[in-house]
């Protein structure tokens, strides 16, 4: 498949990531369980078909996630403005993921897979869209990949999600929606993605995290909320 699948990721140092695992996390923990979050989400795309897997990076990757990807680094400016320079990273059709969902799946990626999987008879959709539960969103994938369909569009609010999908429909583009995920922002965000991928390392330490804290206070943190009604509108 001619696919360029790109992580877009940053380095995972305590009091850099994940802050709001903290508390009931200590900033150790919080970043701890990024790193383990980034992980799996790179295991996971090494096992998806791709020509090219890019990890888009903040600071300096472990070599065990390295492996099997293309580092480059994260350009400059806004989260826009780095998302749009990935799409200088190749020509043909390119699935941008963040780091924040290790329940991440290739079942929840099966219907652009079987999409842009023949692409003889060309692709039935233009570009993919993730939503997530917090009204951002977690993949973007464009068969033309355009850094002017995502530069300036405002970053991290709850209206991301809404925007970014107005801007690629407003293009002319087929899109199609991927299952809305739920982010970890919050510790309560990490147990309900745990339960989503029971089994796995990140649900493991997100166990051991959970050991020795106050039962009644669980799960802590602000969970992210319901994803925005206007998704289906959108579509």
């Amino acid at each position: 498949m001619n696919l360029t699948i790109a992580v877009i990721a940053k380095e995972c140092r305590p009091g850099r990531v994940k802050t709001r695992l903290t508390p009931p996390l200590t900033p150790e923990q919080a970043a701890a369980l990024a790193q383990t979050s980034l992980s799996q989400t790179l295991e996971t795309v090494r096992s998806l078909p791709a020509a090219r897997r890019l990890l888009v990076f903040d600071g300096t990757p472990h070599k065990r996630d390295a492996a099997g990807f293309e580092v480059s680094a994260q350009g400059s400016g806004g989260l826009d403005e780095r998302l749009a320079a990935i799409c200088l990273l190749t020509a043909g059709p390119l699935l941008i993921l963040g780091m924040d969902t290790p329940q991440l799946s290739r079942e929840q990626l099966a219907p652009l897979l079987s999409d842009w999987a023949t692409p003889a008879s060309g692709p039935h959709r233009g570009a993919w869209f993730g939503p997530a539960s917090d009204g951002g969103f977690w993949a973007l994938g464009l068969y033309r990949p355009d850094g002017g369909l995502v530069r300036g569009v405002d970053m991290s609010t709850p209206q991301t999600g809404t925007r970014q999908l107005a801007r690629l429909t407003g293009a002319g583009l087929d899109v199609g929606l991927l299952p809305v995920l739920r982010d970890v922002d919050y510790f309560a965000d990490a147990v309900a993605a745990a339960q989503a991928c029971s089994g796995t390392r990140f649900a493991l330490a997100v166990k051991r995290a959970s050991m020795g804290l106050p039962a009644a206070g669980m799960p802590f943190g602000v969970p992210s909320p319901a994803a925005p009604t206007s998704w289906g509108s959108l579509r």
